[in-house]
């Protein structure tokens, strides 16, 4: 199972479900601890009635049935299905127009998805989704991308009610872009990236005003990493195989 996790940790965001599909194959007596853990890129789906996109993931399925943030029901219809109470829906209701904004604020648009449910320990769970297409076709304003992709997942355990509530902040980020242009070439990236935080933190501030702080501290803190680790290293490859002209004029010896 180790050994599985670190391969899946390894491949590209793009390669996963077929990676996935062959563990499966390989380790079943492992797939219910493969399948909640893995996460993989998500999916869209736009609801019939009011055309609103949501997006599809484990935490939002019941069977081959996913529920819809906006109107609460599940696609295709599903008898018998897990609901939020009625207190957390209204909390839902808040967090997904909350993160409507927050998505247009810091991605220039993309789709976003809250789930709330509650948990064993008398508190309950938030799921916040982000998935943004970078390509020119898809949500990219400035059109430097042939594809690109941005999903982003952060999974909150929130304790039980009391003065001081412990959240628990789980976020994974998965990037995938390619460039195909005059200017660059072809160019291929991806990868993913996963950081938990916890942290303490008074109710009398509200809920979402404490989640929305952890998120916006995490997603922060993974920008960083994905920059100095993916962009940073592999600047550091291409500019240590091709090296700017100036640079090589430099070394060039004088004649």
């Amino acid at each position: 199972m180790e050994a599985a996790m670190g391969l899946m940790r390894r491949m590209p965001p793009r390669h996963s479900e077929t990676t996935l599909s062959a563990l499966l194959s390989l380790l079943p007596r492992h797939s219910s601890d493969l399948l909640s853990q893995v996460d993989l890129p998500l999916q869209v789906l736009s609801y019939v009635d009011s055309g609103k996109k949501f997006i599809l993931c484990e935490y939002n399925r019941d069977a081959d049935s996913y529920r819809s943030p906006w109107s609460n029901k599940y696609h295709p219809p599903l008898e018998d299905a897990p609901y939020p109470s009625s207190k957390l829906r209204q909390l839902e209701i808040e967090a997904n127009d909350i993160f409507t904004v927050y998505c247009e604020q810091y991605y220039e648009g993309g789709i976003s998805s809250v789930y709330m449910w509650e948990d064993d320990n008398e508190g309950f769970v938030a799921c916040f989704l982000v998935k943004k297409d970078g390509s020119k076709t898809g949500q990219g304003r400035r059109g430097y991308l042939e594809e690109g992709t941005w999903d982003a997942i952060h999974v909150i355990e929130v304790g039980p009610e009391e003065e001081i509530i412990r959240y628990c902040l789980t976020s994974t980020i998965m990037l995938s872009l390619t460039t195909d242009d005059v200017s660059s070439g072809t160019f291929s990236l991806s990868g993913s990236i996963r950081r938990q935080m916890n942290m303490n933190l008074p109710v009398a501030d509200g809920h979402l005003s404490n989640m929305g702080k952890m998120i916006e501290e995490m997603e922060g803190r993974l920008r960083n990493s994905l920059d100095q680790v993916y962009f940073g290293k592999t600047r550091e490859m291409v500019c240590t195989l091709r090296p700017p002209s100036e640079v090589v004029q430099m070394r060039l010896p004088s004649s």
